[in-house]
């Protein structure tokens, strides 16, 4: 037995090119009893955290762990144990409304993880037993560069825990507190991985319902993993209730009106929201409404509409603000339909930086930029009735100079024609708008048409092509958009200025008064018309000349008769 003042062995740091790699890597909670608005549990009113960053450039956040456990025994664990089940025990990393989390190694594989261990009044009831392993399982379903896995549910020694990857990094929230707000192009990056791995997710009928930046992590090298998929589901259907407010659990700050009204009837329209308020906090800074307890900041979401974007960030353009009023917008038909068209908007602005420019590393995640969609695209595969290779002419067939090549195209008015043209004539043809990337052609006339694409001659010129037109599509798409979110903006404003005029006593007062000018205006308008202005518009009109008394009016000629003959 070892005595009780022993020093301990000191663990030996897990070399990142043996048992744990970081581009392999997932969830972290930071080590701290202090932190913002917890993920899952409302404090009472008038004790909601401000939005504050209280804890600016913390350095714990960076996640130090080992390949070996602590001394076996050693009480770091839960109920004071070392171990549960394959995984080892190292230290407690923090506390969430769901119970501890514990850095761990798991054995068998000899990889870092992280422990979320279900706090024990959670653990008595059945019922939610049942539902954290039902959610723990769906998550593992999770397959998505940007959402964390999920390796395992169990109990051990009483004790019912979930283990998921570990992030060497700090979350979104943990950079906020540091910058204070993210550059346009950093932002947009962080949130479109965010839509992807929640875009998964919403395909396998999953809603997170608990989307902030504390559940958005960041890799050391900065790739994005969001967290928490599904359990924050479990603790909703547990705890449906505020207190004092009767609505379903959830971050105030982030979360939809509809979700806070019921939260069991809520779609992935409900994450779009919370993801678009975290994008407003990446851009601004800033909170689009906040308050002194959960009830003051959900009524103001009832209430009132964020501020512009632009009244915190100059440098933010007008497009990127249109989206995100979009898809934080109070009533769920009025957001965008799915995460599919969020990423195809924002990504069609082309604002997005292919990495982020605050992480330092030499192995730094970069997402592939437009430039290089060329290069990855498939090549058209020749149907299989072809009898010769694309690029070569038929055996025993000399090609002329003036017709190398029959293309087979729609002319300007739709029909098939067929021409006889050189290399050069083609790619003058291409470049012109004559023929479109849909144009096959052959050398041989036993050969049969394929796609131009297959032909080397025309691989880069067509790919080119079909880039530009991709392009232009996208942003056709987006000018419509931008216009439907400008007619939006308009006719929020005259409702809004409608409303506040009819506001209150004073407001009502205010409306009669306009209406009695504007109807003052419209009565001295038609009074003044029918008293003078039709005179005098009569007496400036030209007069005819008046006949001289006794005159006779002109005769007028009647029908010719004939002459008698």
């Amino acid at each position: 037995m070892a005595t009780p003042n022993a020093p301990r062995p000191t663990p030996k740091p897990l070399d990142a090119t043996q048992a744990y790699v970081p581009g392999a890597d997932a969830t972290f909670v930071p080590e701290t009893t202090a932190a913002p608005l917890d993920a899952t549990v409302v404090p009472p009113p008038h004790t909601l955290p401000p939005p504050a960053r209280t804890q600016a450039g913390r350095s714990s956040t960076t996640v130090p762990f080992s390949s070996k456990a602590p001394a076996v025994g050693a009480p770091v664990g839960p109920n004071g144990l070392s171990q549960l089940g394959d995984f080892r025990i190292v230290k407690k990393l923090g506390q969430g409304g769901m119970g501890e989390v514990f850095l761990a190694h798991q054995i068998s594989l000899d990889r870092p993880a992280a422990l979320k261990v279900l706090a024990k009044h959670l653990t008595e009831k059945a019922d939610f037993v049942k539902r954290f392993y039902r959610e723990a399982r769906a998550m593992a379903k999770i397959d998505h560069p940007n959402a964390v896995r999920v390796f395992a549910v169990d109990e051990a020694e009483g004790v019912y825990f979930v283990a998921m990857e570990l992030v060497d990094g700090k979350s979104m929230q943990d950079w906020l507190n540091q910058l204070e707000k993210l550059s346009v192009g950093d932002a947009v990056h962080v949130t479109l991985r965010a839509a992807e791995a929640l875009e998964t997710a919403h395909r396998m009928n999953m809603v997170h319902r608990d989307v902030k930046p504390d559940n958005i992590m960041l890799t050391s090298r900065g790739q994005v993993k969001v967290s928490d998929f599904g359990l924050a589901k479990a603790l909703d259907d547990e705890e449906m209730s505020m207190t004092q407010s009767g609505t379903g659990l959830g971050t105030p700050y982030y979360m939809a009106p509809e979700q806070a009204r019921n939260a069991k009837h809520v779609d992935g329209r409900s994450d779009i929201y919370a993801l678009g308020v975290t994008l407003y906090h990446f851009l601004s800074g800033q909170l689009p409404f906040t308050g002194n307890s959960a009830m003051e900041v959900l009524l103001a979401k009832e209430k009132s509409q964020a501020p512009p974007l632009r009244k915190f960030n100059p440098e933010i353009p007008d497009k990127l603000d249109l989206v995100v009023g979009k898809m934080i917008a109070k009533d769920p038909n009025q957001r965008f339909k799915d995460f599919g068209e969020v990423i195809r908007t924002l990504s069609g602005l082309g604002f997005e930086n292919p990495s982020l420019s605050f992480i330092d590393a030499p192995d730094k995640f970069v997402v592939a930029s437009a430039s290089s969609a060329a290069r990855s695209m498939p090549k058209v595969i020749a149907p299989p009735q072809a009898t010769s290779k694309p690029a070569a002419a038929a055996p025993g067939t000399a090609p002329g100079p003036k017709g190398e090549w029959t293309i087979e195209y729609k002319n300007k008015e739709g029909r098939r024609a067929v021409s006889h043209w050189s290399t050069q004539q083609v790619l003058t043809a291409i470049r012109a708008g004559a023929i479109d990337n849909t144009a096959k052609a052959k050398k041989a006339a036993a050969d049969a048409f394929v796609p131009l694409a297959q032909f080397p001659e025309f691989e880069k010129i067509i790919q080119g092509l079909l880039i530009k037109q991709r392009t232009e599509k996208k942003g056709s798409e987006a000018k419509k958009l931008y216009d439907s979110y400008g007619k939006q903006e308009f006719w929020w404003k005259v409702k809004k200025r409608f409303k506040g005029m009819t506001s209150g006593a004073m407001g009502l007062v205010t409306l009669l008064v306009y209406l009695g000018l504007i109807g003052g205006v419209l009565y001295g308008a038609y009074w003044g018309w029918t008293n003078y202005g039709r005179a005098k518009l009569q007496e400036a009109l030209p007069k005819s000349p008046a006949a001289p008394p006794g005159a006779k009016a002109p005769a007028v000629p009647g029908p010719t008769q004939p002459t008698g003959q």
